[in-house]
């Protein structure tokens, strides 16, 4: 099974896994008398099979992640990578935002409110990044689809 299987079966492992939350849940409770619509401890059965399936795949994939090297890097050292890339362009997008915004003035007297940065030339930056985002990406991307799964 290639990684990208793997990743593809743990998203969806997981989504069934809410779904059977919210059944517990919608049948957690009943009015004296009645019968539930669905039998509470068939689903905790059900929830335990597929968590025990989503651990398994979790694990082989953290293993395939830390052992797969590409041009010096596992792929867990590039997950890392692309999470912090996402963080700082994500934070650095707000600042820029917030830096360039216009502070209209009512007249000459009012305090002139001015940028603390050169918002173009942080842009540029910014832009580098997510280019060097977009790489790294698409390089997981390639990886998980050419990776055997451990």
């Amino acid at each position: 099974m290639k990684l990208a299987t793997a990743l593809s079966n743990r998203a969806d492992l997981q989504g069934r896994i809410n779904e059977i939350e919210r059944r517990l849940i919608a049948n957690s409770k009943i009015q004296e008398g009645e019968e539930p619509s669905e039998n509470p401890i068939e689903l905790i059965a059900e929830k335990d099979r597929m968590l025990a399936e989503v651990e398994n795949l979790i694990i082989k994939i953290n293993l395939t992640n830390s052992r797969v090297d590409c041009n010096g890097l596992t792929v867990t050292e590039m997950l890392a990578k692309r999470d912090c890339l996402k963080q700082d362009i994500a934070i650095m997008r707000n600042f820029l935002n917030s830096a360039n915004d216009k502070v209209n003035r009512y007249s000459k007297s009012e305090i002139v409110i001015k940028s603390t940065v050169n918002v173009a030339e942080y842009r540029k930056r910014v832009d580098e990044l997510c280019k060097e985002l977009r790489e790294l990406d698409e390089k997981i991307q390639e990886i998980n689809w050419t990776t055997e799964l451990i």
